[in-house]
């Protein structure tokens, strides 16, 4: 068994041992014919790559020459169009060197005219002197005195034509500005007509009887006494049979103290306590009118967006008065007039109205803050932020500060058509007769001036001059210069005219 068993064992291993290489030739061969078909792939693609670079770099250096050709026939045209504009240039400058010689030639030309010309010119200046040397011998008068002497000699010939053409310029400019002015406010003053109201500074209040005197006036004067501190008015009780009159100047304090009287006396229970009540209840009912008044107002003049506090302002105004002119009418009056003009002349209507009506803004106030009414009416403008225009064209409506737009001319304008109005405002006696004393002492300051008659309330002036002192030419001067006096000296609503009257007198007898 052991020599089998050996036996089979070499038999395995040289079995083993030959198939190992018979296997290893077998691989090898595979591998052999592999590798030769990798090779020829390989080979086959290293052919075909090689081809198509060659083609690719054939076709490079074709596109090469082509570019580098169209480069060469480019740089050749280019140097062709070079070559024409060189030309181009060198016939301008031939031309502009030819036009040149014949400036400089021109030129020197020129420079030999004028100076034979400056030659001349002397020449000539030396011969006027000469001429006007001899001429100043022969008429023994200088350049000047012979100037002087020949105007005077036109002036004289020429003197009353002057003054008449002149006085016709000045009549038909002011016939025919008054004209158009007159249509215009005519025209204005027709579309709105305001009834005015004469305020006065007391209130009469009826009363049943007069019994109720006593109780107003209580026990050592206690009733009255309270009623006058408390109210700021006082009460007059006087013989008028059922009478009692209410005195002061503010007249919103007047209208309460009469609510208040009124319901005192209704009443019948006149005492401090009763009085102190009575005027709180009249003071609540006078804001209410105020505000309705205001609102009222707001919506007669066609004014929109203003604040609550100024239309409360405006009602405040039917308590002012000026002149006797309520001051809230007033106000509504040149709010229309200004609307109408601006609308006449085709300016911003809307501004003219808003400005018209707050004119006078101020006065609601004005004895609570210092300043005049206009910087104080500015002052709740600009506070309550108003249209800057609104605000130019009102404040311009005393000549306090410049007129800076046409609507401030239309307002001022028809802030004095309004208080110029006849019957719009009353005026003391002293105060009128004052007025035409200061218009007649201004005229008569003026030399030559003999006698001044002011007439028509103060609207027009008459001066008689004296005819030796005083020529044609200077009375048409002297009433210039008094209207300009006038305009910057007094203040004055509407217009003054200046009559100059010039009289000769020539008596002569016959024997």
């Amino acid at each position: 068994m052991q020599p089998l068993s050996l036996y089979l064992l070499i038999l395995n291993a040289v079995s083993l041992i030959v198939g190992a290489v018979i296997g290893y030739y077998v691989r090898q061969s595979i591998v052999k014919k592999r590798k030769g078909t990798i090779e020829a792939k390989l080979q086959k693609k290293v052919t075909q790559t090689k081809q198509e670079t060659e083609e690719m770099v054939a076709a490079a250096k074709a596109e090469a020459r082509k570019v580098l050709a169209d480069a060469q026939q480019e740089r050749e045209e280019r140097r062709r169009e070079l070559s024409k504009t060189e030309q181009i240039l060198l016939k301008r400058e031939q031309l502009l060197d030819e036009k040149l010689s014949a400036f400089e030639v021109k030129e020197n030309d020129f420079e030999v005219k004028l100076k034979k010309l400056k030659e001349a010119r002397e020449r000539i200046v030396q011969m006027k002197d000469e001429v006007q040397k001899r001429l100043e011998g022969l008429s023994q008068l200088s350049e000047k005195q012979a100037r002087d002497l020949l105007l005077k000699e036109v002036e004289d010939k020429c003197q009353g034509e002057l003054i008449e053409r002149t006085q016709k310029l000045k009549q038909e400019g002011e016939e025919r500005v008054k004209i158009i002015s007159k249509e215009i406010l005519v025209g204005a003053i027709q579309r709105y007509a305001l009834s005015q109201a004469q305020e006065v500074t007391t209130t009469t209040l009826t009363i049943p009887s007069d019994e109720v005197k006593g109780r107003i006036i209580g026990k050592e004067g206690r009733n009255i006494k309270t009623f006058e501190k408390l109210a700021g008015v006082d009460v007059i009780v006087d013989e008028t049979p059922e009478t009692v009159i209410i005195s002061g100047f503010n007249p919103l304090r007047r209208h309460i103290a009469k609510i208040a009287l009124e319901r005192l006396v209704k009443d019948g229970r006149i005492q401090p306590a009763r009085i102190e009540e009575a005027l709180a209840k009249a003071k609540e009912e006078i804001e209410e009118q105020i505000q309705e008044y205001g609102e009222r107002a707001v919506v007669d003049a066609g004014v929109v967006g203003l604040p609550l506090k100024i239309v409360q302002l405006l009602g405040r105004l039917h308590f002012r008065t000026s002149y006797g002119q309520n001051v809230l009418l007033h106000s509504l009056e040149v709010a229309h007039l200004s609307a109408a003009l601006a609308e006449e002349l085709g300016l911003d209507a809307k501004v003219a109205r808003k400005a018209g009506l707050l004119h006078d803004i101020g006065k609601s106030v004005d004895h609570q803050i210092q300043g005049s009414h206009v910087d104080i009416g500015i002052k709740i403008l600009e506070k309550f932020k108003q249209d800057p225009e609104v605000i130019t064209a009102m404040k311009a409506h005393h000549e306090e500060y410049p007129a800076e737009s046409s609507e401030a001319l239309l307002v001022k304008a028809a802030d004095q058509i309004s208080g110029a109005r006849p019957g719009a405002r009353r005026d003391t006696v002293e105060n009128y007769i004052m007025r035409l004393k200061e218009l007649e002492d201004l005229a008569l300051a003026f030399p030559g001036v003999a006698t001044v008659y002011a007439v028509q309330a103060g609207r027009e002036i008459r001066v008689f001059v004296k005819p030796e002192e005083v020529g044609d030419l200077e009375a048409y001067k002297l009433a210039r210069d008094i209207a300009d006096k006038i305009q910057r000296e007094l203040n004055y609503p509407g217009e003054i005219r200046v009559n100059v009257i010039r009289e000769t007198r020539v008596m002569e007898y016959a024997r």
